[in-house]
């Protein structure tokens, strides 16, 4: 079995065998000691690395000066590897809404952004180095990275697997736009080719999966599945996806492979027939008055993926007694909640945010086991600027992924 995916069929590469022949030692290297980085034989065709930096470094990103300036390379300082950090070559990194709203700041006053501001926290790559520490990752492994790169470790939502809602904000680090502990000013993010990150908050991702496929699970696919568990979604729930994009195609994918009979809800006629081919039960258009009656009381729980403020009270009302509206991609304010309609009805609503780290892992797992994968677009970097436009005019089929080794070329 490799030791690397647990996949029983794989054999590892020679770069995979042994960690210990790769390891520079010596108290010279004590402060930065790094592995010797050998590409892998997936990437035998790509063009050689640059040598393993042995300090602080400089690596290509793709950002915003501000919110109305397109997104450009430039170039941007990683930290130099700890003794307990992974230097990760990003190679496929998602387009997430939330990306979108924070390269226009449209977040201001909840996470307001940091400028130059490079985004992404849906990447996959193959690990360059690791320090001396690490002992759960090689050179050469496949790994992923998703929307947070520390926490304290300390509190009991961190020790409890909840890392995203660690009670020390000042040690909970968001993987952009927060402030970085170690080189001052703020992080950045997966739109670039390099990321240096603690072993705690890498992912393992098997190689033998898609692995451009599967950089949106780092987000969407926690997103998704962190309610689908929590909410105990499963054969015989009838569940509603309110929003058929990033989000909404794959809570549709993994609300089917527990057995849920899924509705889904959407603005876009044309996505009728696609949320049935990805398994949907029913799909209507949210603007159907007599669609949503048909539905009226029939559903236990909606995931609803809208991205911006949008009006409880429609959706309220496909709910049964003691239903849930979960909100799972609205960070803004909730529109029209009627009381009246929670209390006459005991009806709920609820939250997630992503997930934790071993959450996330079993999200990766889950999907690898069934071959469930998100639906992608693969774009190169100088199509981020159009890809952004057409996520927010809901045209992306249905989630772009950044392929950064095309801007290596």
């Amino acid at each position: 079995m490799c030791q690397n995916c647990n996949d029983p069929t794989h054999v590892p590469d020679v770069a995979d065998r042994s960690r210990r022949n790769l390891i520079l030692a010596g108290a010279g290297l004590a402060a930065a000691p790094f592995l010797a980085a050998p590409a892998t034989a997936a990437d035998a065709q790509q063009p050689s690395p640059a040598p393993t930096p042995t300090g602080p470094f400089e690596t290509r990103a793709y950002g915003a000066a501000s919110k109305t300036s397109p997104v450009r390379p430039l170039s941007i300082k990683r930290r130099a590897v700890g003794p307990n950090d992974v230097l990760i070559d990003v190679h496929y990194c998602g387009i997430c809404h939330s990306d979108i709203h924070q390269v226009r700041d449209e977040w201001y006053g909840i996470m307001t952004t940091q400028w130059p501001s490079v985004p992404g926290h849906e990447m996959t790559g193959v690990v360059r180095a690791v320090g001396a520490n690490v002992t759960r990752f090689q050179v050469g492994n496949t790994c992923g990275v998703g929307c947070m790169v520390n926490s304290c470790g300390e509190c009991a939502n961190c020790k409890a697997g909840l890392e995203q809602h660690c009670l020390t904000p000042s040690k909970q680090v968001f993987t952009y736009n927060s402030p970085d502990p170690v080189l001052g000013g703020h992080t950045y993010g997966g739109w670039s080719e390099q990321i240096v990150v603690p072993e705690k908050f890498v992912l393992k991702v098997p190689r033998t999966v898609d692995q451009a496929a599967f950089a949106p699970l780092l987000c969407a696919g926690v997103t998704t599945f962190s309610p689908i568990r929590r909410w105990d979604i499963e054969a015989g729930t009838k569940v509603g996806v309110v929003g058929l994009g990033g989000l909404g195609h794959i809570a549709v994918k993994l609300a089917v492979s527990r057995g849920a009979e899924v509705t889904v809800f959407t603005t876009t006629p044309a996505k009728i027939s696609e949320a049935k081919r990805l398994g949907a039960a029913d799909a209507v258009l949210s603007t159907d008055a007599a669609a949503m009656q048909r539905l009226a009381g029939q559903l236990d729980i909606l995931l609803v993926t809208i991205p911006q403020s949008y009006s409880v009270n429609p959706y309220l009302g496909v709910l049964r007694v003691a239903g849930t509206l979960v909100n799972i991609g609205n960070m803004m304010n909730l529109d029209d909640v009627n009381g009246a309609m929670l209390v006459f009805g005991r009806k709920n609503i609820g939250s997630s945010l992503i997930g934790g780290l071993a959450e996330t892992q079993q999200t990766i797992d889950y999907c690898a086991a069934r071959n469930i994968k998100p639906e992608i677009e693969l774009i190169r970097p100088d199509q981020i600027n159009e890809a952004m436009d057409r996520v927010k005019d809901k045209s992306v089929r249905y989630r772009f992924v950044i392929d950064l080794r095309a801007g290596r070329a």
